[in-house]
């Protein structure tokens, strides 16, 4: 009786080693690997939210368009350039700030080119907007698509030119006040 204490064991859950001998829960540990490589912080930020509405409104923009006959008005052909081509390029965009693929590839100025690039997305966005409103016709047989994707370029273009002036504030410094950025004398 006196050996008894020392053959019995509390321990209930398995170290992780015993877990990957015995097959345990793989898809646990492939999303924390995937998690470690994420930069979470990015997420949670303004310009990752004003990105993530970019691609997600500028994706329904396009479907709008594409859904339509838009090879009769052939100012539907810039829309859709611009539409696809942003939306291909803010994606891409997206997933190398979100994996901090930039910190690999130094020889960019990376606020610089963000900044470059959300003005000139914003502009080139707006002239997609302003072509798009235009050639909405009542008597169009796709009026309610092509008046909803008017709209949603007008929000997608809003998108773009906020996410400029948050990357011009990257580009110009640290985005902080007057206070946090006084030099001890």
């Amino acid at each position: 009786m006196a050996d008894f204490p020392s053959k019995v064991t509390t321990e209930t859950s398995s170290t992780p080693t015993q877990r990957s001998q015995q097959g345990g829960n793989s898809l646990r540990g492939l999303t924390a690997s995937i998690t470690n490589i994420m930069d979470m912080s990015f997420i949670r930020s303004i310009p990752a939210i004003l990105m993530m509405v970019e691609i997600c409104l500028g994706l329904i923009h396009w479907a709008l368009i594409a859904s339509t006959f838009y090879t009769e008005i052939p100012a539907y052909g810039w829309v859709m350039f611009v539409a696809v081509t942003l939306w291909i390029l803010t994606t891409i965009l997206f997933l190398i700030i979100l994996f901090s693929t930039q910190q690999k590839i130094t020889f960019i100025p990376w606020p610089l080119t963000v900044m470059v690039y959300n003005a000139a997305a914003t502009v080139l966005y707006l002239t997609a907007f302003l072509t798009n409103a235009s050639t909405v016709h009542p008597y169009l047989f796709n009026f309610g698509h092509l008046a909803a994707a008017a709209f949603f370029g007008a929000v997608v273009t809003v998108a773009y030119g906020a996410s400029a002036f948050f990357s011009y504030l990257d580009w110009k410094g640290d985005g902080g006040n007057a206070a946090t950025n006084t030099v001890p004398t």
